[in-house]
Parts: structure tokens; C-alpha cells; sequence
């Protein structure tokens, strides 16, 4: 899969593509039907897929301190989007001047002179521009004067909710991963490189690997039960905690993932890691010593280690 950043770096296939556009967060099972059905449009044309997306995201642009928490990282949906056979990622960058184009303005720079797009997927609520009159009717007619078709993607539905970005975040909130992994179609997981860190893990009797998610916030914050993908395929359980480390970092803006695996002692440095969640065991607390957050710690490997019996 080919990745191209910035319009200006497009370099169009002669025959054109087909596209969709969307934020994709989490590529859950909405997301997956509607790269499905591109992919079988593109196969049925002989033309090459392509999805456009945005960084930041549009919220993110817009109101940067109170967005939606990401379900998944940039690198993280890009490996999704390569399993879906998607061809080509366009990421565009999200600025003043993206955000003052009008549907139709976008239609002509981005999908027409850009991309040459020859059919456009989009999900049955689509709108973009900075008027909101993208609709799918407007892609339409406008997909009529330029010489591309547009199909809608209808809705997935789960015992009679809509499949959302928006809903799996509250599933997840909630510590429902039986129902995230459903709207997701796959267990809600986070991955990352292991780091060095300041080794109190070793100190607390837990030794961790240390995952730095560089961002402020992250879907969920607490201590869970997890499964642990490492470089090498194997599956370890652990437990994990996720947040801010109130005991031992007084002002920590960064959120961290700190697992412990359970009965294992191998050097995984720099390994990039796929953490699973499962189960929720607490709340992330903030305690009056490090001997308190060491008994705390020892109770979270008890009940992890009774969890994966």
C-alpha cells in the first residue's frame, strides 16, 4: 500500500481510481463494508482504491482541546487500511485552507484534478465542505458533470445501533470489550514500541514494558487485563495499566501503557507490541505512597492472574 502526503505529491493514475474520504477512526465494521465495496469497485473497473483522509482530523482542527479521544492512531489505521487491500492512502493536511474550500471547490481540486477519481464510496451520512452542502446528492450532480459515479454505503447496524466511532468509545468508557470487539470486528487493542522507562516497575515487584502513546488522552484509562502480541507472534497475558501515573508523576501530560506480563522475563526492547483489552479491574488511583502503590499493584497481578485462570 502506497502512502502519499499532501496533494502536491499525488501523482494520479492515467486510467484514475476509485476513492472514499472519511476519518476512519477505528476502521470499525462500518468502515469495513464501505473499503469492501470499493475494493470490489475498483476490482470490477481495473482501477486502483484510495482512501483520503485528514490530519489532523477535522474536529481536532476545530475545537483541538475537546475532540473525540482517536480509537486509533495514524500508523495503527494505516496498517488496518494495508489488511483491507486498500492501494493508495492520500493524507491531507487539515489547515485554514482545506477548511475554506467549498464542496465544490474540494470536488474539483481534490477528487478531479488530483486524483481523476472514476467512482467514489462514500457512507450514507457523508457531508464535507465548508458550506455542508457536500451531501450525496451534491456528489451526485457533480459526479455527473465530471465523469465519476457515486454509491452510497448503507449503515451496519448492530442489535439496532448504528456501527459509530461514537459508540464504541462509550463501550469502551463502560469497560464493555465484549461489545467493542463486535462493532469493531476485532478486540479493541493499542500498539506501541517498548521503551526504556525509569525501571520502577522493578522496584514496585512488576517489571513492565513501557509503551509511550504520545498523546494527552487515550480511549481508556485504568488498570485492565490484557493479552500481549509480540513481534514474534507469541500471545502473553498481562496487566496493564493506562494513564497518567498520578503516584509517581505530579504533572505528566503524556499518557502511558504499562503492562506487565505474567511469567515472563525476556529482554522486548524496541519491539513494537499489540496490547489486547479484556477486562477492567480498577480505576486508575492516585495513593499516598509507594508502598501503598506497591500492594496495590500485587492485588491488580492477583486478580489478573485469577482473570486468565
Amino acid at each position: 500500500m502506497q502512502l502519499v502526503r499532501g496533494l502536491h505529491n499525488v501523482h494520479p493514475a492515467p486510467a484514475g481510481c476509485v476513492a472514499t474520504i472519511g476519518n476512519f477512526d477505528g476502521v470499525h465494521r462500518g468502515h469495513q463494508q464501505i473499503l469492501l465495496r470499493l475494493r470490489e469497485r475498483g476490482q470490477a473497473l481495473g482501477l486502483p482504491s484510495c482512501v483520503i483522509i485528514f490530519e489532523p482530523q477535522p474536529m481536532e482542527f476545530f475545537r483541538p482541546d475537546d475532540a473525540p479521544v482517536r480509537l486509533t492512531r495514524l500508523r495503527d489505521k494505516l496498517e488496518l487500511f494495508a489488511a483491507a487491500g486498500v492501494d493508495q492512502v492520500l493524507c491531507v493536511a487539515f489547515n485554514r485552507r482545506l477548511q475554506q474550500l467549498t464542496a465544490g471547490e474540494f470536488v474539483s481540486r481534490v477528487l478531479v484534478q488530483a486524483l481523476n477519481v472514476r467512482h467514489l464510496q462514500v457512507g450514507d451520512d457523508f457531508r464535507f465542505g465548508c458550506d455542508r452542502s457536500g451531501d450525496f446528492a451534491f456528489l451526485q450532480r457533480a459526479g455527473a458533470e465530471s465523469g465519476f459515479s457515486v454509491e452510497p454505503t448503507r449503515t451496519v447496524t448492530l442489535a439496532g445501533q448504528r456501527v459509530s466511532s461514537t459508540l464504541i468509545r462509550e463501550t469502551l468508557a463502560a469497560g464493555d470489550f465484549t461489545a467493542a470487539e463486535q462493532l469493531l470486528g476485532r478486540p479493541y487493542s493499542i500498539l506501541g514500541r517498548v521503551l526504556h522507562g525509569q525501571k520502577l516497575g522493578r522496584q514496585l515487584n512488576a517489571p513492565t514494558a513501557n509503551i509511550q502513546l504520545k498523546r494527552r488522552h487515550a480511549p481508556l484509562r485504568g488498570v485492565y487485563c490484557v493479552s500481549v502480541r509480540l513481534a514474534d507472534g507469541r500471545v502473553v497475558p498481562g496487566v496493564a495499566n493506562i494513564g497518567m501515573r498520578p503516584t509517581v508523576e505530579q504533572q505528566n501530560e503524556i499518557a502511558h501503557l504499562e503492562v506487565h506480563l505474567l511469567d515472563f522475563n525476556e529482554d522486548i526492547y524496541g519491539q513494537r507490541l499489540a496490547v489486547e483489552f479484556h477486562h477492567k479491574l480498577r480505576d486508575e488511583e492516585k495513593f499516598a505512597d509507594v508502598v501503598q502503590l506497591r500492594a496495590a499493584i500485587a492485588e491488580d497481578v492477583r486478580r489478573a492472574r485469577a482473570y486468565w485462570a
